[in-house]
């Protein structure tokens, strides 16, 4: 069974850091390429950051952009979204979901194309 599970959601203060993971199981993530996405209460889903099965390409939101770095660690078969300079606005739910595309060498954040989901971990910024 493929299965992508998120960690390190939490409460922290606003410009506070949490760094999120996503590892996956049933399947390695070198072949994907991966993507983080957030859903606050009564709003749409939006698309966070990106990142290329090689490693080699990045995208990120104009929101996040300069506060928030995905990075992926083939030996731990896992993706980590390093999340610094929290604001209240980036409470949500955060989500990582897995595109099948090896050797990709850019990224997409479509959510639509992304195919494998996991159940989300909630970050709360507040004081």
């Amino acid at each position: 069974q493929l299965q992508l599970v998120e960690s390190g959601g939490g409460l922290v203060q606003p410009g506070g850091s949490l760094r999120l993971s996503c590892a996956a199981s049933g399947f390695t993530l070198n072949s994907y390429i991966i993507g983080w996405f957030r859903q606050a209460p009564g709003k749409e889903r939006e698309e966070i950051s990106c990142i290329s099965s090689r490693g080699e390409s990045t995208n990120y939101a104009d929101s996040v952009k300069g506060r928030f770095t995905i990075s992926r660690d083939s030996a731990k078969n896992t993706v980590y979204l390093q999340m610094n300079n929290l604001k209240a606005e980036d409470t949500a739910v955060y989500y990582c979901a897995a595109l099948p595309l090896p050797q990709s060498r850019l990224c997409t954040l479509y959510d639509s194309y992304y195919r494998i989901w996991g159940q989300g971990t909630q970050v709360t910024v507040s004081s």
